[in-house]
């Protein structure tokens, strides 16, 4: 069981010595740039060889592409602000020792996010659960930017241990990052035809807010659970306002 830890990259000369140190119990690491302009590429040389840079054309192509530059017959996906608690160094190490035939397809492992000083133990981020360990001859990529993930067509189990996100530095990067996920989202759904109305922008928001602070007991969280409740709605907001927008350009005025 050959396993090849990847990291997609862009500007983490702050996080990728942190990074690849995290994952240098794997059997290779490749690292995808796209024309950092900091010290991102020249950190990462002291780690490993398997570096390549390639114009961003989108996070699935990203994807797609640093799985091709892989070896390993199992891939590890994690990103520049993750890291790996002991516990999941060594379940994963363990799979080694698992007879073959016996290992589905993918692995799903929970996350821990670190938010506005302290870890985030509800508001529909913990368990945040996501497949980062996953046999590439059947894996694809899939879902709305900037979250595609990948799938695989078999089975899929959980490993013991926490995958830890040092997430969103500060509000204002919560907001800008709010922002960008929220025009991705909309310019999907336009694409696929859909249409938003009063409805959506009033009530989707609030539903949101309702769901991630109360019924995914956001409000066990403290005040960074209140802000987390209040950018979840803002990004519903903004995700259906900027779709009814797509969908309603405005009009040039008619001069007399």
């Amino acid at each position: 069981m050959k396993i090849s830890a990847k990291v997609n990259v862009f500007n983490e000369e702050e996080n990728i010595a942190g990074l690849c140190e995290t994952v240098e119990w794997a059997d290779e690491i490749v690292v995808v740039d796209s024309d950092s302009t900091d010290k991102t590429v020249e950190i990462a040389r002291r780690y490993t060889d398997n570096i390549y840079n390639i114009p961003f054309e989108g996070y699935k192509h990203k994807h797609e592409f640093s799985d091709s530059k892989t070896t390993g017959d199992w891939i590890f996906w994690i990103d520049a602000d993750e890291r790996l608690t002991p516990a999941l160094r060594e379940s994963i190490l363990a799979l080694k020792d698992r007879d073959p035939a016996t290992l589905p397809d993918g692995f799903r492992i929970a996350r821990r996010a670190y938010y506005l000083g302290r870890w985030i133990r509800h508001s529909g981020w913990y368990p945040d659960h996501v497949m980062r360990l996953y046999r590439k001859e059947d894996s694809y990529w899939d879902g709305v930017a900037p979250h595609q993930i990948a799938h695989v067509k078999g089975k899929v189990e959980t490993l013991e241990g926490e995958l830890l996100h040092y997430t969103k530095q500060s509000l204002a990067d919560h907001h800008r990052m709010t922002e960008r996920y929220a025009f991705f989202a909309a310019e999907h759904y336009f694409k696929t035809g859909k249409k938003a109305g009063w409805g959506d922008i009033f009530f989707r928001p609030v539903f949101a807010f309702i769901r991630t602070y109360l019924l995914k007991l956001g409000v066990l969280d403290g005040m960074p659970g209140l802000i987390i409740a209040y950018f979840t709605a803002y990004g519903v907001f903004l995700k259906y306002s900027m779709l009814w927008e797509l969908n309603h350009p405005a009009e040039e005025e008619q001069g007399e």
